[in-house]
């Protein structure tokens, strides 16, 4: 701790003693040690980085439905968005049924993930239709190359936007060979 040094006596003259003067040596070792304790007890209890997470609630998977016995989607409130390459969004709304000639081909528009891309079209949406269903499909699979698949951040985006924009009902689902032969036809893959 504190240690006192102490000068050797009497200067050899006889006379009047003079009081002894002490010189003080402060040991900072104990406070850099309790200092580095502290620092290390600290940082070894703080959390640098919270990780995030979304909320996802996920339907059950029942095995037992057939086809018919499925949740249906109706056009009118359907929704399809899919992820392309590049950080583009192509959207349309409806349903594509190429089979269906009384159904027309559905006018594919593309966007971003900007303030003022796909957010607007899905408030626009949803003031439209109270309650719309949006199929988000990612494109990806053999069918589509390589260069031309959309990329994880993407669909972490739009989740994103889905729960900015406050939307009840959507799902992300694999992209159907008609959607992608139709995005081809159109060129815009």
């Amino acid at each position: 701790m504190a240690e006192i040094q102490q000068k050797g006596g009497d200067s050899g003259k006889g006379g009047k003693q003079r009081a002894k003067k002490m010189s003080t040596k402060i040991d900072m070792t104990p406070m850099v040690d309790l200092a580095f304790l502290l620092l290390t007890f600290f940082m070894l209890t703080t959390t640098f980085a919270k990780p995030n997470v979304m909320q996802l609630t996920m339907p059950v998977k029942d095995k037992n439905l057939t086809d018919e016995e499925q949740t249906k989607i109706k056009a009118s409130q359907a929704v399809t968005i899919i992820l392309g390459p590049e950080n583009k969004v192509f959207y349309y709304f409806g349903l594509n049924e190429p089979n269906d000639k009384s159904v027309p081909q559905p006018e594919v528009k593309t966007t971003d993930f900007s303030a003022n891309g796909i957010r607007q079209i899905l408030l626009a949406r949803q003031k439209q239709e109270p309650e719309p269903i949006i199929l988000i499909m990612p494109l990806s699979g053999k069918a589509v190359p390589e260069d031309k698949q959309s990329k994880y951040k993407n669909m972490v985006d739009i989740l994103d936007e889905m729960n900015i924009t406050n939307q009840k009902k959507y799902a992300l689902v694999d992209i159907p060979a008609k959607d992608v032969d139709l995005l081809k036809k159109l060129n815009l893959i």
